[in-house]
């Protein structure tokens, strides 16, 4: 077993190829991953490869380079649509974590509730992907998560970033995590929301993302359509707009609680997101 190093990302491509690794970014979750007895055949550090470590603004995407750490995100100068996200970057983990952990991480780690998919998948994000055989492709977020701990990433294939379309300039957000704690602990449940609003103080356009209440986050369309047209005040949650949850019990809190935690966290996100 060896630990790699590289600059470069046609130099991280051909390591990749060579074998089965370990990619390396923050490094916050392989330890405790970790199973006994098993290892990769190397470690591989991404830190240092030029540009992942950037978060680029163009007229038309948002790119966050797979290095990219929670910290950085939360001193990035984004607009108030990526508030969800910093508030996200916030309650992820110690600062020290926030410090070392990373965006891709915490989506290639693919946890059902893995804190930064929710406000990703309201910005509809994409995964950019690289590989020395078969080149790049982008995903939707949706396609690339597919289960617990799983993802359709390749054995030959890294994250080289994820890519956001420019959200519209008056587009608000917020994001709600229930855990036992305040800090340092798993989510039982957690909504992201994204809105637009006119001029009559009605939603012209929602995004809602909801983590930990399946084995994969993902967006609530019934809800959205429902929302349109609404002011955020009038805003009910129906029980069937939720129908695509499926919570399960377990130590952190039962399906029927989750339930109604996610009624209440819709309610909120928006009312909070409507309030900026």
């Amino acid at each position: 077993m060896s630990y790699i190093s590289p600059t470069k990302i046609d130099e991280a491509l051909e390591v990749l190829s060579r074998g089965s690794g370990k990619i390396i970014a923050g490094g916050t979750d392989v330890y405790p991953s970790a199973q006994l007895g098993q290892h990769p055949d190397f470690y591989m550090d991404v830190t240092r490869i030029d540009g992942l470590k950037r978060i680029s603004v163009s007229k038309d995407i948002v790119h966050f380079g797979s290095a990219v750490t929670w910290t950085d995100i939360i001193n990035a100068d984004l607009g108030s649509a990526f508030d969800a996200l910093k508030a996200t970057a916030r309650e992820v983990g110690s600062v020290q974590i926030q410090n070392a952990a990373t965006l891709a991480g915490n989506v290639c780690n693919a946890s059902p509730a893995a804190d930064g998919v929710p406000p990703l998948l309201a910005l509809d994000a994409s995964v950019e992907l690289a590989s020395r055989a078969q080149g790049s492709r982008l995903l939707p977020l949706a396609e690339f998560i597919t289960g617990v701990r799983s993802t359709v990433l390749r054995r030959d294939e890294m994250v080289v970033g994820l890519q956001v379309p420019v959200p519209p300039s008056t587009m608000t957000s917020a994001f709600e995590k229930l855990g036992s704690r305040r800090y340092l602990v798993i989510s039982i449940c957690m909504t992201a929301v994204n809105l637009v609003l006119d001029q009559d103080n009605r939603i012209t356009d929602a995004r809602i993302a909801v983590g930990a209440c399946s084995a994969v986050a993902q967006r609530l369309p019934a809800l959205e359509a429902s929302v349109i047209g609404q002011r955020p005040a009038d805003v009910e949650i129906k029980p069937e707009f939720l129908a695509p949850l499926t919570p399960i019990n377990d130590v952190r809190g039962a399906a029927a609680y989750r339930y109604d935690v996610v009624q209440e966290q819709c309610r909120r996100a928006i009312m909070q997101a409507a309030s900026r």
